[in-house]
């Protein structure tokens, strides 16, 4: 297998060359910071490895997607240690001035120090989506990133409880970089009559499952009465999915099954709903999350967990709202959306606010592009 730089979005040579690198199992990730990195007028480099885990069509197939499903989920293996080379082989050809990685669980500490050794003015900047230290993770699917951590010039954290988490394991130098919207992605659109059949709802919840009370408040809502929608993982994602749980449900059940949405779709069930939840993952022990800065985005209405953190980027009642408690959702819900007056406001509201706090990624990359040249 060769290397998985990716050639097919060339941009000019203009001020810096970045090689981002990153898993790229999605089109949410990295993807929209390596554009917004060229929409800022540098070069940008690809370097997948999810695809180096793929499995090809052969008679020894289910026997091969096993064994790399084992080494990508372990990061251990020939392949594991094929994409670490490779990195350095595309380090060595590209010799770019920024090496960009998004969640590096599978870059290795002695890759960053050969990097930094075939190239000292190169720097290394990772950034993690994920709570690493987070108890609900085991341990050693971060041990690779952390063990890593001195090699990096720059390590952003996504929330602020990480920061000195970063420091204590010897992380260099530790930025807050919150994750961010993609103007292209998540936008105010008009539902056609066949949308509007699949996604109109009074409330809707795009995300994952977790144990965390989020079930039960799903009941609520639909017990008194209010059209909700769902949309999310169901099977196959272990205990993130849906599935059984909402199957369970006598409340809840006609919901199933549960569908992921992407992309356009993604935006339309936000922009279908009158209002959109958000529920803040336990596991990564946030205060805010992606979708807080995506669903004010798309001029609607946002109804999230209360947080210090979310209260300081959004003003309460005025640009979103939030709810400490069960009654406090449902007393919210009923007030927004039988006022469609005072609910567009406070969606207008927000929609102003993520554009002019820069919460969008193009501004996210400037923002760390300001820091390396700091360093730098």
């Amino acid at each position: 297998m060769g290397e998985a730089v990716d050639w097919t979005h060339p941009a000019p040579v203009k001020d810096m060359k970045i090689l981002v690198a990153g898993d790229w199992h999605s089109q949410v990730h990295e993807e929209p910071a390596a554009r917004a990195l060229q929409t800022l007028g540098h070069a940008v480099m690809r370097f997948a490895w999810h695809p180096y885990f793929a499995a090809p069509q052969s008679r020894f197939g289910d026997l091969q997607r096993i064994s790399r499903k084992f080494q990508n989920k372990y990061m251990v293996g020939p392949l594991f240690n094929r994409l670490n080379h490779d990195l350095m082989k595309a380090v060595a050809r590209e010799r770019p001035d920024l090496l960009f990685v998004y969640r590096g669980t599978h870059i290795t500490n002695s890759t960053l120090r050969a990097a930094r050794r075939l190239l000292s003015s190169t720097l290394i900047v990772g950034y993690n989506n994920d709570d690493p230290f987070s108890p609900h993770y085991p341990r050693w699917m971060w041990r690779h990133f952390i063990s890593a951590l001195p090699e990096y010039d720059l390590i952003l954290a996504y929330r602020h409880r990480n920061l000195d988490d970063f420091r204590n394991a010897g992380a260099r130098d530790v930025r807050l970089l919150r994750s961010w919207f993609v103007p292209e992605l998540n936008h105010p659109v008009a539902l056609s009559p066949e949308d509007r059949a699949q996604f109109e709802c009074d409330v809707v919840f795009v995300g994952h499952n977790e144990p965390d009370g989020r079930l039960e408040l799903l009941e609520e809502i639909a017990q008194r009465g209010f059209r909700l929608r769902l949309f999310g993982p169901y099977k196959g994602f272990g205990k993130q999915g849906w599935h059984p749980f909402i199957d369970k449900s006598p409340r809840l059940r006609y919901l199933a099954p549960v569908h992921l949405v992407w992309g356009e779709d993604y935006n339309k069930a936000l922009c279908g709903a009158k209002v959109a939840l958000c529920f803040l993952s336990k596991m990564n022990r946030d205060s805010y999350t992606r979708r807080c800065f995506e669903i004010p985005a798309t001029k609607t209405m946002m109804l999230s967990e209360y947080t210090d953190d979310l209260a300081s980027l959004f003003r309460e009642g005025v640009e979103a709202d939030f709810f400490r408690s069960p009654d406090e959702l449902i007393a919210k819900l009923r007030l927004y959306i039988n006022d469609d007056t005072l609910r567009q406001t406070v969606a207008e509201a927000g929609y102003r606010r993520v554009y002019a706090d820069g919460h969008d990624v193009v501004s996210r990359m400037r923002q760390m592009l300001n820091w390396v040249q700091e360093i730098k």
